[in-house]
């Protein structure tokens, strides 16, 4: 090699190869909700950007109140109501990712997931 370290010649363009992440059906789960949940927060975020109506009492501390209260909405959106592309990026990724690694972990059809 020319001297790059291991850790950054792993990479291409900036995006990593690693792929470990990626085999168990749980790690991919928890992919797919924080995804969902950055989703809907910017989602929610555009909608409270278009200031469809002007408040009497609106300020900065308002603003981020709100801002905080959007994110744990998002965040319990994506874990009890989810819309849905969470769990496309899973089926996705579980299609590309090695089927060894997630035949021993992904749930049979029909059964919970502890």
């Amino acid at each position: 090699m020319t001297g790059i370290p291991a850790s950054i010649a792993s990479t291409a363009g900036g995006v990593s190869n690693d792929t470990s992440r990626t085999a168990s059906h749980d790690n991919l789960k928890a992919a797919g909700e924080k995804f969902e949940a950055i989703f809907v927060g910017m989602m929610l975020k555009s909608m409270r950007a278009a200031h469809l109506s002007d408040g009497l009492f609106d300020n900065k501390a308002g603003e981020q109140f709100r801002d905080m209260q959007d994110t744990q909405l998002a965040q319990s959106m994506a874990a009890h109501a989810p819309i849905g592309i969470g769990k496309a990026m899973v089926d996705f990724l579980a299609r590309s990712a090695p089927a060894e690694g997630l035949a021993q972990s992904a749930p049979a059809d029909g059964e919970p997931v502890a």
